[in-house]
């Protein structure tokens, strides 16, 4: 038999596996995404999650009715003749019900399912004859809950605690109060969708005609239809002629067979806050790895001072290049040149030394490993700002607002950025190996200088030798030109020669030498930019994607 219902409908059986997979989906969604979900939805559905579970644990097949309806309904009254005997106590001035009743029929313990639901009143129905098994409520738990529209503030929250639990709905009502809005907007448009589990009876049919009693009952049926539950069945009973009961009787048989009306209940649940929380979720984030970043590295490139470092990196070249290919005796002046990068204290070799006693703010930044690149200006921080902004717009474009500002706020929690780009600055190698022609000319301009100084210093001994008179020795020429001569213009003439050939080489040298640190750089600076910004707002996208998977797997 299918699990009572107000539809025709036959509802789907929901398993225990895969209850415990919705539930444990909602649990994941939940630990992902609830600092970004709708703090009262992300409450309901942790009070959902532990219910399950709570009521997954309890041994025991047992299917939990409750009787819920207004005051004067007749829900007691109609209790009594389920139960068949007079468990219920009815008021005789004021009918009213202050605590809820519990009546189980079967032999198995049902004690810490109704401890469980915090219900004290119980009746032991028994257990059911063999010969009646066809049609058996063994494994029933009926309640007859307060009235929800009762004047006593704690009967209705009672009620209306114990609705959350129970496993199957039965809304009782009378032709008076069946169009009551308490009890269709409050209660059945609010678990409309646990129509899979739920049944509405018109009670005290007798106070009507045949015809009217119909008329209420079709009524009734478009009520229930508007509040969202439909092909909507109403039973109509009367306890004083007896009319109807069997056949609710053998509705609650139905919802006892199979016992997957709990699970349908629980099921239904967490579809319902699933979808609730559906809706605090975008139907896709974008991928961190596909969002542009071009604008963002170069705005923190120029902020880490990278175009002022290749720069000095560049004039490192020249300087160094001059050093090594450059006329032989005028190296000596490139001492007293500054050196670029140790004016940036970015320097090759440079240690951390202990701190000593007496430093000077730029010592400081020496031994703490801080350059001394000057800070970005005005404008440059505004385009980093503008950058930012950017890259966060396209990571958070279409999710809704608590998710945006969450991606905002992770990128600002990245931490100390300018601190993070110096020190990429700092660790970045800004030299590379000595060019193998700088060691060719290097040699040529020994050679070169080296038969200049010979050719000065023969020329020497030869006025010398003039100036004392004695006798010349024969000077070797070539051609028309005495080697001496040869050799001391030669060497002085290629020399520069060399030099200035070394220094437009060594232009287009220090070109090639930019563009390989600026690569080095360009990688450190993408490093920073991956571990302050890009991650975080990462772990933010996958915390919603994991958030919107699970919750779509729960209310599949």
């Amino acid at each position: 038999m299918s699990p009572v219902r107000l539809g025709r409908a036959k509802a789907p059986v929901v398993s225990s596996e895969e209850l415990h997979d919705r539930t444990s989906a909602l649990a994941e969604a939940l630990a992902a995404g609830g600092d970004e979900l709708d703090p009262a939805a992300v409450a309901a559905a942790r009070r959902v999650v532990d219910k399950a579970r709570e009521r997954l644990t309890i041994a025991g097949d047992h299917t939990v009715v409750a009787l819920a309806g207004a005051t004067g309904s007749g829900k007691s009254s109609l209790f009594n003749a389920l139960v068949g005997e007079q468990v219920a106590t009815i008021g005789a001035r004021r009918p009213t019900t202050s605590k809820a009743t519990a009546a189980v029929w079967g032999g198995n313990d049902a004690g810490p399912l109704l401890d469980w639901l915090q219900v004290d009143a119980r009746h032991l129905v028994g257990p059911v004859p063999e010969e009646a098994a066809e049609d058996s409520v063994d494994g029933l738990v009926l309640l007859d809950l307060p009235d929800f529209d009762s004047r006593v503030t704690a009967h209705r929250q009672e009620a209306e605690r114990i609705l959350e639990l129970v496993d199957v709905f039965v809304w009782v009502t009378d032709p008076q109060k069946y169009a009551d809005a308490r009890l269709h907007d409050e209660f059945v448009r609010a678990l409309s969708v646990h129509e899979a589990v739920t049944l509405a009876v018109l009670n005290q049919a007798d106070r009507l005609t045949p015809e009217g009693a119909e008329a209420c009952a079709a009524d009734l049926a478009r009520l229930l239809a508007v509040d969202g539950v439909s092909h909507a069945d109403v039973l109509t009973t009367s306890v004083r002629t007896g009319a109807g009961v069997p056949a609710l009787e053998q509705r609650l048989a139905s919802a006892v067979a199979g016992h997957a009306a709990s699970r349908t209940r629980l099921a239904a649940d967490v579809v319902t806050i699933a979808r609730r929380l559906r809706g605090d979720v975008a139907d896709r984030e974008a991928r961190p790895d596909a969002l542009p970043r071009r604008d963002l590295d170069a705005a923190l490139s120029r902020a880490a001072g990278v175009p002022i470092v290749l720069d000095a990196v560049a004039r490192d070249y020249r300087r160094e290049a001059a050093a090594s290919t450059g006329w032989l005796f005028t190296r000596w002046t490139r001492r007293f040149g500054a050196d670029p990068l140790r004016r940036l204290r970015l320097e090759r070799g440079s240690r951390r030394a202990a701190l000593p006693l007496e430093l000077s703010g730029a010592d400081v930044r020496a031994v703490l490993g801080r350059s001394s690149i000057p800070a970005p200006s005005a404008a440059i921080a505004s385009a980093v700002d503008v950058a930012t902004r950017g890259f966060l717009r396209d990571a958070s474009a279409d999710l809704p607002l608590r998710w945006s500002q969450a991606v905002e706020s992770a990128a600002a929690a990245g931490g100390d950025l300018s601190d993070a780009l110096d020190q990429a600055v700092v660790a970045t190698p800004l030299r590379a190996r000595r060019p193998a022609w700088w060691l060719v000319a290097n040699l040529m301009q020994w050679v070169l200088g080296l038969a200049a100084v010979a050719g000065l210093v023969w020329l020497g001994v030869l006025y010398a030798v003039g100036l004392l008179a004695l006798p010349r020795p024969d000077t070797p020429t070539l051609g028309i030109v005495p080697v001496p001569t040869l050799l001391l213009g030669g060497g002085v003439l290629l020399g520069l020669v060399l030099s200035a050939l070394a220094r437009w080489w060594a232009r287009l040298g220090s070109r090639r030498r930019r563009r390989v640190i600026g690569k080095r750089l360009e990688r450190s600076i993408s490093q920073v930019t991956d571990t302050h910004i890009v991650a975080p707002v990462a772990h933010v996208l996958g915390r919603h994607r994991t958030t919107r998977e699970r919750l779509d797997a729960a209310a599949r």
